[in-house]
């Protein structure tokens, strides 16, 4: 596992369940190409997963 995940939202939550946007609010994106750093661990890890089709996420 890497020290922390760089999360990016590329795709727009506009028509997504609820539940999806408030996961992406809570992984603290605001803007589509916003990105947030988070440590790797399996608590964001599960939260990545389930908006894995509107974010791009990558090791650092």
């Amino acid at each position: 596992m890497a020290d922390k995940l760089k999360i990016t939202l590329v795709k727009s939550t506009i028509g997504a369940v609820p539940k999806n946007r408030k996961t992406v609010e809570a992984l603290g994106l605001r803007k589509l190409h916003h990105s947030v750093e988070m440590p790797d661990n399996p608590a964001i890890r599960g939260m990545v997963r389930q908006v894995r089709h509107l974010v791009k996420v990558e090791e650092i």
